[in-house]
């Protein structure tokens, strides 16, 4: 008998067991399926809080619906009718004390029409100007594993960079846009740019397709996005979940490898999967041939406040969604989302529930850190008077640290995982690295790795 063990008990971990138990039924096969999980609690970073009538999400708060896995996964599970989707409204800016809107027909700030790029309340006339070059300068040298900062700003100008797409696109990815590549952020941008000759164009061509999706863009489950992980723990009835004891070690073996726990058990297998972060990969491994790899691939810290309040989410001065922060805004935080208006769900009695994000990339990063949870609150609480004009105390509130676990695809990313890839084939054959440090940072992309990587065991075993 085969014994597969997966480290990490993250939606990238359940997800490769999910499938590993289903190849296992379907082909009958003498295999041993083992989970192991250092926390209590499985989910890793999914993790949904219950406060009175709020939910807060401790990490991220939805799936992106449009990914081919998704739906059928869910349905698969079983949790159709837990299903809720995010409404939809105006985003802003705050820049200069003021909240501008963002422009309805834009892709992460990006235009997607002329009209869309002359109606910007952002964006200076010679701004707007300089971007009309995408119309006639050609790619030269472009692919996409360059820069998504440089490709931008050569072709659409310095900026709209800077004061319309770097602060919504730096409120989706971790890291500098100069330091990510077209491939791990919007790669189809230049497809766009190849095919139509215009990234404008392009992404106006291709109007409805952005436009369908943005009614049923992100998906989450009426209890909070934990449901589906609870659902997993429920459903892997052939797979042996070890919570509360973290691996320790692996070691090499002649048919395999011994794992080592921290509660002093040993576990054998023949197939390994590593959802655990790198840089815990790296420190398991312990071989100094990977080294240079590991310290290549790249992570960021932030921080999240929820504040949830005794008032109606109606006193919100503008109907939208929420709000990014430019660079010559007096705010500390780097973006803003009004939860109970966007996430329903999140608060039944409709009070108001915001979210606060606070990333390594701020300035004030370092000092945020070193604060209390009082202190951060304060703070929290002044950036919501200055930018919403609400001087109420909140009822309640929760802070989350992700201290260096929000992986960055630097431009140095895919090199390096090509490189540790190779050589652990060599030197720690049937054992795979998975997860968000490697292949996709949305829960969507998780799970999609995770079938992935349970289909390459599946080849090995069958």
């Amino acid at each position: 008998m085969k014994t597969i063990v997966v480290v990490g008990g993250g939606i990238t971990g359940l997800s490769a067991m999910y499938y590993l138990q289903k190849v296992k039924r379907e082909h009958k096969l003498d295999t041993k399926l083992i989970l192991i999980e250092g926390e209590n609690t499985l989910g890793g970073k999914i993790h949904s809080v219950q406060k009175g009538d709020f939910i807060m999400e401790t990490g991220a708060d939805s799936i992106v619906a449009r990914n081919k896995n998704v739906l059928p996964f869910v349905q698969e599970l079983g949790l159709e009718d837990e299903l809720v989707y995010n409404a939809t409204g105006i985003s802003y800016i705050h820049t200069k004390d003021k909240l501008l809107e963002i422009p309805k027909d834009s892709v992460f700030g990006i235009p997607m029409t002329l009209e869309s790029l002359f109606s910007s309340e952002v964006i200076s006339v010679k701004g707007k100007l300089e971007a009309l070059k995408d119309l006639f300068r050609k790619n030269k040298h472009f692919t996409k594993e360059t820069s998504i900062g440089e490709f931008l700003e050569y072709f659409l100008g310095k900026e709209i960079v800077e004061k319309q797409i770097t602060p919504v696109l730096a409120g989706v990815y971790s890291g500098g846009l100069y330091n990510l590549t077209m491939g791990s952020t919007l790669p189809y941008l230049l497809d766009y740019k190849e095919k139509y000759g215009s990234i404008i164009q392009g992404l106006g061509k291709n109007k409805n397709q952005f436009q369908s999706a943005s009614n049923k863009k992100f998906i989450s489950f009426q209890n909070g996005l934990s449901t589906i992980i609870n659902r997993l723990e429920e459903v892997l009835e052939d797979v042996e979940i070890k919570k509360g004891t973290a691996v320790k070690s692996i070691k090499k073996r002649k048919d395999g490898y011994n794992i080592g726990l921290a509660d002093g058990d040993e576990v054998k297998a023949e197939y390994i999967v590593l959802t655990a972060p790198h840089q815990v990969a790296e420190k398991l491994l312990n071989e100094k041939n990977l080294s240079e790899e590991f310290g290549k691939l790249q992570n960021a810290s932030n921080i999240t406040m929820y504040l949830a309040y005794d008032i109606p989410d109606e006193q919100l001065p503008k109907d939208g969604t929420g709000f990014i922060v430019a660079e010559d805004s007096d705010l500390t935080c780097n973006a803003c989302t009004w939860t109970s208006r966007k996430w329903t769900h999140t608060s039944k009695s409709s009070s108001l529930l915001l979210r606060l994000f606070y990333k390594k990339s701020n300035p004030a990063y370092e000092h945020l850190d070193s604060l209390s949870e009082e202190e951060l609150l304060k703070v929290a609480e002044q950036d919501i008077e200055k930018s919403l004009g609400i001087t109420e105390k909140p009822i309640s509130y929760e802070v989350t640290k992700w201290n260096d676990l929000m992986p960055v695809y630097s431009l140095q990313h895919k090199s390096a995982l090509d490189t540790i890839n190779a050589k652990m084939a060599e030197l720690f054959p049937n054992i795979l690295l998975a997860g968000s440090s490697y292949y996709g940072v949305g829960i969507a992309a998780c799970i999609a790795n995770g079938e992935e990587t349970a289909g390459k065991l599946a080849d090995s075993l069958l």
